[in-house]
């Protein structure tokens, strides 16, 4: 007899014989009608709609100088000011989010992929194998994020596909860690034993039975690590080894503004700064959202 089994006893409901469950669909739990969740996707939406559409909705041309009008402070016509370029700072932002909502989301891409497949194997074949592979990713895991992507990045050196390539592989070991735990929970289930005595071979059983029972923490994981993206992506950028000029990027902003805090001329750091907290806080929201999702 083969059963469904959650992919974790603490976001899920006990396991139910699909022989003798109801065959209606499921329904979503009302948790998907959360008010974290549905700000986080309104936030996110609005800045890929920036991102798809920005060049055709600014009022300005967001690449144009005009010295004639450098650090205008923010006004009816310029309402994020301009910069020391005279470029409209509102329009930059909106441009701005193209690159940073092209970059983070594909290295996030690849790092979870990566690290559902080698967490996957570390957690059904155990072992030695486990063993020796989990202490190297814990070696990879002790330097700090940022610390490593630069490292890398010096010796590669910067540019979009770089960044997506470097971010990719240093978030992987984290997510094989995470999915290593939640297939651990699973691999001794009966519908994996079942599997087994079907005669279903190791890849059959670890894409085809476990992975769909350990979709969810996979799906938060991937929205968290999108969030810590977008702002290594932006760090990075701040420091000059991530997004390059001519680029309206926002951490670029920020790295040619900041210099000039100290006149009180706020505004080009301030609306920069303020784009990137919203895509990082939009996208915790939209985590903590899916992580009391239910299905019934």
């Amino acid at each position: 007899m083969t059963y469904f089994q959650p992919a974790s006893p603490v976001l899920s409901k006990p396991p139910v014989d699909v022989e003798g469950a109801d065959a209606r669909p499921r329904r979503a739990a009302p948790a998907l009608r959360s008010p974290t969740l549905i700000l986080g996707v309104v936030v996110l939406v609005f800045w890929v709609f920036c991102a798809i559409l920005g060049t055709h909705v600014v009022p300005f041309d967001p690449y144009a100088d005009n010295v004639l009008s450098t650090f205008t402070p923010p006004d009816s016509e310029h309402w994020f000011g301009t910069d020391q370029l005279g470029r409209d700072v509102f329009s930059r932002v909106i441009v701005g989010s193209r690159d940073i909502l092209t970059v983070a989301p594909l290295a996030t891409v690849l790092g979870v992929g990566l690290g559902a497949v080698l967490g996957l194997l570390l957690g059904y074949v155990g072992g030695w194998f486990d063993a020796t592979v989990s202490r190297i990713l814990d070696a990879l895991m002790a330097l700090p994020l940022v610390v490593l992507a630069l490292m890398t990045l010096v010796a590669v050196g910067a540019s979009n596909l770089g960044v997506i390539l470097v971010i990719g592989f240093v978030y992987a070991p984290i997510v094989a860690r995470t999915v290593r735990t939640a297939v651990y929970a699973q691999r001794e289930l009966d519908y994996v034993s079942a599997a087994r005595l079907s005669g279903a071979g190791p890849i059959v059983v670890m894409f085809r039975e476990i992975l769909p029972n350990v979709r969810q923490p996979i799906l938060i994981e991937a929205i968290v690590r999108l969030g810590y993206a977008f702002f290594t992506v932006a760090t990075l950028s701040f420091l000059g080894l991530g997004i390059q000029p001519p680029s309206a990027d926002w951490g670029l902003a920020i790295a040619d503004g900041y210099v000039f805090l100290s006149g009180g001329l706020w505004w080009v750091v301030t609306f920069n700064g303020l784009a990137i907290i919203s895509l990082v806080v939009a996208t915790n929201l939209i985590a903590e959202g899916l992580g009391a999702f239910e299905t019934r």
